[in-house]
């Protein structure tokens, strides 16, 4: 890398910092920058900046949104009166690509892990809480990964929601234990929404 000028090694640090980006694929990137039309590179330099200007998480489900709500959230086609409970974004893009789901969804921004400090008040689930108060759910189906933290954080919320009137579902087998979802293909994600069971 040395044997670059400085203004291509710091471009390829830069970019080695992305996950799963090692020097080498940073390297090629750099190149293919370096080689590109100028107007392509700041197309991509404007959307990146568009990206981190527009981007906000909409305020009803928390997902990634250029508004205040997603569009799935202003969706009226959408069944208002069932709500998928997930971990990230990403694991809301998997089911909605699976097809499988029609209702809309809660992402908690993470699952309960006491050995890295994150506890309950570190998620949306008072959000959730304060969702199914206010909006006439009748269920909650949880698909939380099935890490053992995506485990405890499905079981702390069925023990919250049995003070509500809602019927409370875990996605079924076919989810790999320690599987994260979005690196499960979508017929495995549509059955396991479709065997959904109660918890």
């Amino acid at each position: 890398m040395n044997h670059y000028p400085a203004s291509i090694q710091q471009l390829i640090r830069s970019l080695s910092k992305f996950p799963g980006i090692g020097t080498k694929t940073a390297e090629r990137l750099a190149m293919h920058i370096l080689r590109a039309p100028r107007r392509d590179v700041e197309k991509l330099a404007h959307r990146i900046m568009e990206v981190k200007e527009k981007t906000r998480l909409c305020r009803l489900c928390f997902a990634l949104s250029d508004g205040e709500l997603c569009r799935l959230c202003s969706d009226p086609a959408r069944d208002r009166s069932m709500i998928c409970v997930v971990e990230q974004p990403a694991d809301m893009v998997s089911i909605e690509k699976s097809g499988g789901w029609n209702g809309l969804y809660h992402i908690l921004q993470g699952a309960l892990s006491p050995i890295d400090g994150i506890g309950p008040e570190a998620l949306r689930i008072k959000e959730l809480m304060g969702r199914i108060s206010a909006e006439e759910i009748k269920e909650i189906v949880l698909a939380t990964g099935t890490s053992t933290e995506g485990e405890s954080t499905a079981s702390f919320l069925a023990q919250r929601l049995r003070n509500y009137s809602v019927k409370v579902s875990r996605i079924a087998s076919g989810v790999p234990m320690g599987g994260d979802l979005k690196y499960i293909d979508q017929v495995t994600i549509r059955k396991a929404m479709d065997r959904r069971h109660g918890m």
